[in-house]
């Protein structure tokens, strides 16, 4: 087997822009993945300049520039938790917009956007009334300086490198399942909020992830096809393993593309893949939608160092980020009046 070179542990972007006034997203995208390659919605990109920042709107996507030369990609998680939902309620409280999904067997699952665009809160409440807090970005710590980006040096990795960054293709089950529960790499600092998470690749790399190297993209594509799909059975059993034993566990699922193409059409694409991932884990195998998040990377963290077209690099990448969001910690500090905490 020919083994690539691994990637950087450390891998410093440029800090994205500050998020106090955040492009709002669109509130009902038609179709949020839209047409299924790239190639087909180009003609619909809307390009505008706000605050010496370049915002590019698409189906389903928002990709801002910054003028320093960074870029991040956004799109609105609830449309992924739309599938199956028998009835979807919009609440305005306050400054807050609360949008509460509601499954045919009467659970729900509540996102609370903040004024600004932000993520406050993801809750579910089950058809007893139990609510379990999944995301708590609310609380900020007081050690948090400035927007998204968290400037912290590479982690310290004692244990193997295949333990750290797991081949899907290559590992047994136990192994997958052993890195769905496994501890951080480093000390954790701080809680982190998850826009930090996405964001601060060196916060990411506190935890082990999972190449999921059992499928791959074709060129400009998003798709899964059928044959592979089949392949993701064991992540998915990894995953549901993990949640039921906490119902509070949060999986980032990252997108990748290979070094070809420009940066918008990467950032889009990569987004579009990991949200691809994360919407057939839900509604093939059965897990919670609310309990995973994802996220684009574009041509960032290449996995075979090439410019060319490379199948290995058009892949999706899973990490668990409970920790992160927690502080490393078991429990967090009391939820908001009227919430109920988890039991």
């Amino acid at each position: 087997m020919v083994r690539h070179a691994p990637p950087q542990v450390s891998a410093p972007l440029p800090p994205p822009p500050a998020p106090q006034n955040l492009t709002p997203l669109p509130a009902n995208p038609a179709a949020a993945q839209g047409p299924r390659r790239l190639e087909d919605f180009r003609s619909e990109r809307r390009e505008v300049q706000e605050g010496g920042r370049t915002v590019i709107t698409e189906p389903g996507r928002i990709i801002i520039r910054d003028p320093s030369g960074g870029s991040f990609v956004r799109h609105d998680e609830n449309e992924r938790f739309r599938f199956g939902a028998r009835d979807i309620q919009t609440q305005r409280v306050g400054n807050e917009t609360r949008t509460v999904i509601i499954r045919p067997d009467g659970s729900q699952v509540i996102t609370v956007i903040a004024a600004d665009g932000s993520l406050l809160r993801r809750i579910r409440r089950d058809v007893r009334g139990e609510e379990f807090i999944i995301i708590d970005n609310s609380y900020r710590d007081p050690r948090a300086v400035g927007g998204f980006y968290v400037d912290l040096p590479p982690p310290v990795v004692r244990i193997p490198y295949d333990r750290y960054i797991v081949d899907a293709e290559d590992a047994p089950p136990d192994m997958i399942y052993d890195t769905m529960e496994a501890p951080p790499v480093d000390r954790i600092e701080r809680r982190y909020t998850l826009d930090e998470i996405r964001y601060s690749p060196n916060v990411r790399m506190l935890m082990p992830s999972i190449d999921v190297n059992t499928i791959n993209f074709d060129l400009g594509s998003w798709e899964i096809p059928p044959d592979q799909a089949s392949k993701l059975q064991v992540i998915a059993d990894g995953l549901n393993r993990a949640i039921q034993r906490n119902p509070r566990e949060v999986f980032l699922i990252e997108g990748h593309t290979d070094a070809t193409g420009n940066d918008t059409d990467n950032l889009s694409l990569s987004d579009r893949r990991a949200e691809s991932a994360a919407e057939l884990l839900t509604q093939q195998f059965g897990v919670p939608a609310e309990n995973l998040t994802s996220q684009g990377y574009g041509s960032q963290y290449l996995k075979e160092q090439t410019s060319g077209p490379s199948r290995i690099n058009r892949r999706v990448t899973i990490r668990r980020i409970t920790p992160l969001l927690n502080g490393g910690v078991a429990s967090l500090p009391p939820p908001p009046p009227g919430i109920a905490p988890p039991r």
